[in-house]
């Protein structure tokens, strides 16, 4: 491309030259030569007056006199009727330019110059267009390639951005150039680079929030089907196996929030639900692990409260805060449920050693965590408690209290009460 662009800008350059040089030439040429026509018709002129003044005041009309009127270079011829020709100069060989004046007393004054002269004139001039062409041209070529560069070098950049958004880079890399084409193609560029990001970002984040969010789950299933395959009682096998089935049921739930998730974080499904029905099933869910860490976990509060939200979204940040004191804390875990103005409160909490204090409130930010843990549950908690217009917070470091904040419903009122009011 920059072989292209130097070739068809030297292109134009040499047909303006060529064609205005041309032209330029010709007109120059035609101008000395007339210019020359002109000194050597004043010259006679100017020589036929020298003498016509002298023949009036009867003064001679000699060689000397006249040679000291004009250049070295000049030739020319006095005839005088009645007296032989005065020759002045030397006799030019070869073409010539001639003039002939005639004088008052009947002379005649020729004045001849040698054609070379012009033709030297000429070249000078022809030496000084050429060398204007030449600085043109070598002008011409340092903007050719300039512009080459300006225009090739961006369209390679512009390439190699591409090559990197096709091989999995997808850095967007904010290069402009001053060509607002090459520049509307980066801003192009950049964007898709920036939607595959988001992309990438948004599949690592589903893949590592499934995992995490998965794990919990599964486990507790393994374990079900555990107590299942080691005893023979009927009773146990069926009643595992229901909760077990229950177990199925919420993970899926968690699948397809996790979809529902990684499409939009902010969508949400809420619904009216039983918070005690949420709590007790976790409770059933994380008991086994926790008798087998030597632990407790314990509910006390208000009861029978109503709260807006996805069930199975709130069952997932119990879990990621009941899993939490599990892997952190220490001692007993409580859930605590209280009423504060319309909203319901869960506050989680342990009798372990707290958050640190270097941690604070970036607790919730991905990939940050105490110890060796993926630093995710807690922060998917967040999303997920946000997605139905809840929040999520830690209230207090030490001993660690999180606190799952809800909006509230009234409690529903018993129908055959309300009728024996309406009676009475």
């Amino acid at each position: 491309m920059r072989r292209r662009l130097i070739q068809s800008t030297l292109a134009v350059v040499l047909v303006v030259i060529a064609v205005f040089g041309v032209s330029l030439v010709i007109v120059e040429t035609r101008t000395i030569t007339e210019t020359a026509k002109e000194r050597v018709k004043s010259e006679a002129v100017r020589l036929a007056s020298i003498v016509d003044s002298r023949l009036l005041v009867e003064d001679k009309v000699t060689a000397e006199i006249i040679g000291d009127q004009m250049p070295e270079d000049r030739y020319a011829v006095v005839r005088i009727p009645g007296k032989p020709p005065i020759e002045v100069g030397s006799k030019p060989d070869g073409d010539v330019i001639s003039a002939t004046a005639p004088g008052e007393e009947g002379e005649t004054v020729t004045v001849q110059e040698p054609r070379s002269s012009v033709t030297r004139e000429v070249a000078r001039t022809l030496l000084i267009i050429g060398f204007v062409a030449l600085l043109a041209v070598i002008a011409a070529v340092l903007l050719a390639i300039r512009q080459a560069n300006r225009l090739a070098s961006p369209l390679t950049d512009l390439a190699e951005t591409a090559e990197r958004l096709g091989s999995g880079d997808p850095r967007p890399r904010h290069r402009r150039y001053g060509v607002p084409e090459l520049d509307r193609v980066a801003d192009v560029l950049d964007a898709s680079a920036e939607r595959i990001a988001r992309m990438l970002t948004a599949e690592r984040r589903l893949a590592a929030d499934a995992s995490h969010q998965l794990r919990t789950p599964l486990t507790a299933l393994s374990m079900r089907l555990e107590e299942i395959t080691v005893t023979d009682d009927p009773d146990t096998v069926k009643e595992e196996a229901t909760i077990a089935l229950a177990q199925v049921e919420r993970l899926t739930d968690v699948v397809e929030r996790l979809l529902t998730n990684s499409r939009d974080p902010r969508t949400g499904s809420a619904v009216t639900f039983d918070l005690d029905e949420v709590i007790k099933q976790q409770l059933a869910e994380w008991r086994p692990a926790y008798r087998s860490a030597g632990r407790a976990i314990v509910t006390s509060g208000k009861r029978n409260l109503r709260a807006v939200g996805t069930p199975g979204a709130v069952a997932q940040v119990l879990a990621a805060l009941i899993e939490n004191s599990l892997m952190h804390g220490g001692g007993t875990v409580a859930l605590r449920t209280r009423v504060t103005g319309n909203q319901v409160v869960v506050e989680v909490t342990d009798e372990g050693p707290g958050v640190p204090a270097e941690l604070g409130s970036r607790i919730f930010e991905r990939a940050i965590s105490g110890r060796n843990s993926t630093g995710i549950g807690l922060a998917v908690a967040r999303d997920l408690a946000e997605a139905d217009g809840g929040r999520l917070e830690m209230l207090q470091a030490k001993p660690p209290v999180f606190g799952l904040f809800l909006s509230r419903t009234p409690p529903r009122k018993d129908p055959d009460e309300e009728s024996r009011r309406t009676v009475r």
